[in-house]
């Protein structure tokens, strides 16, 4: 039996980065879905280059995996200038952020992924990093301490998140630009398949591509990643060409089902039925069940779950609803779920 791919936390080898990079888009044009951000975006950008500033500071927020930082890099391409990329985790000490900063040349963009994991004061000194373009950095300790203005050239901050909600007020107040991120529909991700596959220099028949597009969670990274995997059982299981035989061969050996659920998905909503009677039952108590960052579960899996109308979120927590009882070949009888 083929082993399960959990394609939302997959580690990609050093080669399969590289064709993850070839995917990536690097224009406006390129760039397939998302078409009301794209449109204001190229108007915003247009309008910096025209007067020679630095564009307003951009929020990215949504979901994984649905093109946050492939816009970003887009955005410095656009402006021809360099981009300088980072993590909220990663920032944890304010001499961290004013050594990124001060390296910025004017109208650079610098890219915070996770931007809601910034350490409180980390966020501090960004504040007047963002308004005025000045940082103030303290220069020894004790009664010799003392505090430095430096000047900063202007600069674009861009800021991903999956979880907008635990920005804080004043941060999320100084972003010009704030953009949501949806889940994409199935004819862009057709498109994005089929052009991912002529990159990657793979026959791919229609239906096929339709295919893998379907169970892809509306998500443009687990399309790639599932092509890619495709295209393995291609050449090993067939004659390279991908066909709907070969790619739906291929996604039942991954255990993505036809709506696009993976084993932890399906854990998660059979823990729902089986142990908790359908719910409601609180994310903290799903997460341990199923053995389970609650994180994750309610970043990464949840949304999903609950846009297809698989589970709903309720004040006493988490609840099954009948699409998940029939996915799962489960009805109930006066509130006990027995099999059909």
């Amino acid at each position: 039996m083929t082993d399960q791919i959990d394609l939302h936390n997959q580690s990609f080898s050093e080669k399969d980065m590289d064709f993850d990079r070839q995917l990536r888009p690097l224009s406006f044009d390129d760039f397939k879905g998302q078409a009301q951000i794209v449109e204001n975006l190229k108007v915003f950008v247009q309008a910096a280059k025209m007067r020679g500033e630095a564009l307003d500071h951009v929020l990215l927020f949504g979901p994984p995996g649905l093109g946050k930082t492939t816009l970003s890099n887009i955005i410095s391409n656009e402006l021809g200038v360099s981009l300088k990329l980072t993590s909220g985790p990663v920032l944890d000490k304010p001499g961290d952020l004013a050594g990124l900063l001060t390296n910025l040349d004017e109208r650079d963009v610098l890219f915070i992924d996770e931007i809601h994991r910034l350490s409180p004061i980390v966020e501090e000194y960004l504040y007047s990093a963002m308004e005025d373009y000045k940082i103030d950095i303290m220069i020894d300790k004790g009664p010799s301490a003392r505090s430095i203005q430096l000047e900063l050239n202007p600069f674009t901050l861009i800021g991903a998140t999956t979880r907008s909600g635990l920005l804080t007020s004043p941060l999320r107040a100084r972003f010009g630009i704030k953009a949501h991120f949806e889940y994409y529909d199935l004819k862009i991700l057709t498109g994005i398949v089929k052009r991912s596959a002529h990159i990657l220099k793979v026959e791919i028949d229609e239906r096929a591509a339709i295919e893998i597009a379907s169970r892809s969670r509306g998500t443009p990274r687990i399309v790639n990643a599932l092509l890619r995997r495709v295209r393995d059982f291609a050449q090993v299981k067939g004659n390279g060409r991908i066909d709907i035989e070969i790619t739906q061969y291929s996604l039942e050996a991954l255990n993505i089902d036809k709506h696009g659920l993976d084993e932890m998905d399906n854990k998660i909503l059979r823990t729902i039925i089986d142990k908790f009677k359908g719910g409601p039952v609180g994310l903290t108590t799903i997460a341990t069940a199923v053995g389970e960052d609650s994180g994750t579960i309610e970043e990464v899996y949840e949304p999903f779950l609950i846009k297809e109308g698989f589970i709903k979120r309720t004040p006493r927590g988490r609840e099954a609803t009948e699409l998940a009882y029939k996915h799962l070949g489960i009805v109930k009888f006066n509130d006990n779920p027995g099999l059909f």
